[in-house]
């Protein structure tokens, strides 16, 4: 419990680090966040109304003390686009960005720990070298490229899946999924809507193989190197030499011994990728976070930026926090200490 608040009272400071530097850029840009609000070329008139409007005209510890509590209120102001609330924004697009990062970070792990096992114990065969292959071709790939690929793939040349989007209009129209928790496959299937589902599926397929195979990568990397390193631990001989069965001695024992880094790995790559699948959400025309904070900075919506900025720093911090709370989970010996 001691820990966790430690790490709660840490993550509390870094949120508070954030604010305050995204507060501080806002307000020593070239153009005052008046001028980006309004666009165009404003009449000083214009401009000091608009100060007046943000609250811009009032001393600057003033303003600093407004912003951190609009901020723990979750008031991140209206877009300027939308004039919706920043937040509602947000949770509109933020289950398009869950669903795919989600799905593609499950998938990664399902294939790339045992892929790094296996290649790690089969070292310099064949199936070593076509992982390590596919391992560095992964990384060296632009993942816009491998999506243009895909697309040109799979929707040009085969006709096989759609090209972008999210839904088939058609669907949206004729049996559109009803939002509950914004996971579209979730949803359909809680409402019984199989086209939907279908549908929903067909979309998310080629971003979700495009994030998959770009990530696929690193974890069999990590995977690979750290289960070389284990395998050559006096431990591991004396099992193999007491006759323990290969297949606990590698996922029981060796694996176990992996899991530190190989946790610090996918967790660090979750958060990133919640916030870094803008080339993927934009090539593909997916409605999810990424893609709104692009189109927010291009049409200087201030608001809408700032705001979505602090909250996937949020929600980065989140997963790190998660992550650090399961590796006492994972090695009871750092619970203990």
């Amino acid at each position: 419990m001691k820990h966790v608040i430690q790490r709660l009272m840490l993550m509390a400071i870094i949120v508070l680090g954030v604010v305050t530097i995204v507060f501080v850029l806002s307000r020593v840009l070239p153009s005052s966040p008046a001028e980006l609000m309004l666009g165009g070329h404003p009449t000083a008139e214009q401009i000091a109304n608009a100060e007046a409007e943000l609250g811009l005209d009032q001393p600057l510890l003033v303003q600093y003390l407004k912003y951190i509590g609009d901020i723990c209120r979750g008031e991140f102001g209206n877009s300027l686009r939308t004039g919706q609330p920043v937040l509602a924004e947000i949770a509109e697009r933020i289950g398009a960005t869950l669903e795919l990062t989600t799905l593609a970070i499950i998938l990664v792990v399902l294939l790339g720990v045992p892929i790094g096992v296996l290649s790690a114990v089969r070292q310099n065969s064949l199936v070593d070298n076509v992982a390590r292959a596919v391992a560095v071709g992964g990384v060296a790939i632009p993942s816009f490229m491998l999506a243009i690929v895909l697309q040109m793939t799979f929707f040009g040349f085969l006709n096989w899946l759609p090209l972008q989007g999210r839904l088939d209009p058609i669907i949206s129209i004729d049996s559109p999924i009803r939002p509950i928790t914004r996971l579209f496959l979730l949803d359909a299937l809680l409402t019984g809507n199989l086209e939907g589902f279908a549908s929903a599926l067909a979309h998310l397929a080629l971003p979700l193989m495009t994030l998959t195979i770009v990530l696929l990568a690193t974890v069999v990397r990590i995977t690979r190197n750290m289960m070389v390193e284990v395998l050559k631990e006096d431990y591991i001989r004396t099992a193999f030499a007491y006759g323990v069965p290969k297949s606990s001695i590698y996922y029981r024992h060796a694996l176990k011994a992996t899991l530190i880094p190989t946790l610090t790995v996918i967790g660090l790559t979750y958060g990133n990728l919640l916030g870094g699948a803008v080339v993927v959400e934009f090539i593909f025309d997916w409605p999810g976070l990424g893609g709104f904070l692009v189109f927010s900075i291009i049409e200087n919506d201030f608001p809408a930026a700032i705001g979505t900025t602090l909250f996937l720093a949020g929600l980065y911090l989140t997963i790190n926090l998660i992550v650090d709370l399961l590796y006492a989970v994972v090695d009871p010996r750092l619970r203990a200490s």
